[in-house]
């Protein structure tokens, strides 16, 4: 049976999502407890492999199943053996083809920016804290620069790994409610930190920001775009699938 699971989890004390020898991993503790609730099973894959710090509130994992519970009961079982900051929130039942990561369309992220003078204690590990003005005209001007298909080599590390640097964006905006700043973006796939690159060049570059994006989605190398905003304002929100 292949089991389509939608998680959510907190980053904050895992070093990612992919399992490491010696290291807490959300893998790592998905896995211990499908062990606990199946006789047999195999082929565990995820939608997006969260780094170090990074929070999920609509991961997808996928993965075949041999006893054990029936899908209506799978997401009750495996909570009782995770831990307190990783939940099932569904388990579906889905043809065996499905494949969590290939058969994506589209995942859609979110990153929560605090823009006030003083920190928010009960919010530390959430937000990205941003004492310093915001240019909120400017970063709306940026993100509608994303929307289409742009070189993003800029915001992801040197050196990575990557044939092809092109990445196609649905939507992209800045939303602001009160203190909160947060920026959402959809595409079909992502580079590596390219999120958190694209946040802290936008926020870093104020009222430059839309004629700075604009030349780095030209194909700039990473040199000369802006800081890597921190891994815990960073949220995995959801991902699409044809019906």
């Amino acid at each position: 049976m292949k089991l389509k699971l939608t998680l959510e989890y907190d980053g904050a004390s895992f070093r990612g999502w992919a399992r490491q020898p010696g290291e807490r991993t959300v893998e790592g503790v998905v896995r211990e407890a499908l062990a606990a609730v199946y006789p047999s099973w195999e082929g565990l894959v995820v939608a997006g492999r969260t780094d170090t710090g990074v929070h999920a509130t609509g991961q997808v994992a996928s993965v075949d199943v041999e006893g054990g519970p029936p899908p209506e009961r799978a997401s009750e079982a495996l909570n009782a053996d995770l831990p307190e900051d990783v939940a099932v929130l569904r388990a579906e039942e889905m043809g065996a083809e499905f494949h969590a990561r290939f058969s994506a369309r589209s995942r859609s992220y979110r990153y929560r920016v605090l823009a006030r003078p003083t920190r928010a204690p009960l919010e530390a590990g959430r937000v990205l804290w941003w004492p310093r003005p915001l240019d909120l005209e400017a970063l709306s001007a940026a993100a509608a620069l994303l929307p289409g298909t742009h070189d993003f080599r800029a915001f992801t590390p040197t050196g990575a790994r990557y044939e092809v640097f092109r990445r196609n964006v649905n939507a992209a905006q800045w939303t602001v409610e009160g203190d909160r700043c947060d920026f959402t973006i959809t595409a079909e796939s992502f580079l590596r930190h390219m999120v958190r690159t694209l946040v802290g060049t936008m926020l870093e570059s104020g009222p430059d920001a839309p004629d700075r994006l604009a030349t780095l989605l030209l194909g700039r190398p990473r040199s000369e775009a802006g800081l890597t905003a921190a891994p815990w304002g960073l949220y995995l929100e959801q991902v699409e699938y044809d019906a």
